[in-house]
C-alpha cells in the first residue's frame, strides 16, 4: 500500500442502469426473480458501489495489491429503473492496516436510493490467486 492510502478519500462515480440489471436478469432461472419488476437488483447495485470504492483506491495500491469486498452495510431505499443514472459518491473513512472502511451515498434522478458502509481488504494477487483451488 502507498502512503497515499489514507482516510478522506473521495470517489464519485456514475453508472447508466441497462436494462440486463433489474431484478428478473438477477437469476433468470429462479421464477422468483424472473416474476418481479424490472427496476435495479440489489445484487448488481452492491456491484457499482464496489466498483466506486475500487476506483477511489487507483494510484494508492501497490501493483502487486488488489482489493476485495469484505462486508456490505447499506440499504437499498428506492427502485431505480432502466436508463436511469445512478451517482455514486464513496469517501474512505478508516484504514486499519489493510481493513479500509468506505462511507457511501447513491442516488438516481428521483431519490437517494442507497446508504452506509463498505469494508474491503488489501490482498497480495499472486498470494491470493495461490490459494485457489485448480
Amino acid at each position: 500500500m502507498k502512503d497515499t492510502l489514507q482516510p478522506g478519500i473521495t470517489h464519485t462515480m456514475t453508472y447508466k442502469v441497462p436494462d440486463n440489471r433489474t431484478v428478473p436478469n438477477l437469476l433468470p432461472e429462479a421464477p422468483e426473480f424472473v416474476a418481479m419488476p424490472e427496476v435495479l437488483a440489489t445484487g448488481y447495485m452492491v456491484g457499482i458501489i464496489e466498483l466506486a470504492c475500487m476506483q477511489a483506491l487507483h494510484g494508492h495500491l501497490d501493483e502487486d495489491e488488489i482489493t476485495l469486498g469484505t462486508h456490505v452495510n447499506f440499504s437499498h431505499a428506492a427502485p431505480t429503473v432502466p436508463g436511469s443514472t445512478v451517482t455514486v459518491d464513496v469517501k474512505l473513512t478508516d484504514v486499519d492496516r489493510r481493513a479500509l472502511t468506505f462511507e457511501m451515498e447513491a442516488r438516481d434522478e428521483h431519490a437517494t436510493i442507497s446508504t452506509g458502509t463498505h469494508q474491503r481488504g488489501v490482498v497480495n494477487r499472486e498470494r491470493f490467486e495461490s490459494r485457489l483451488p485448480r
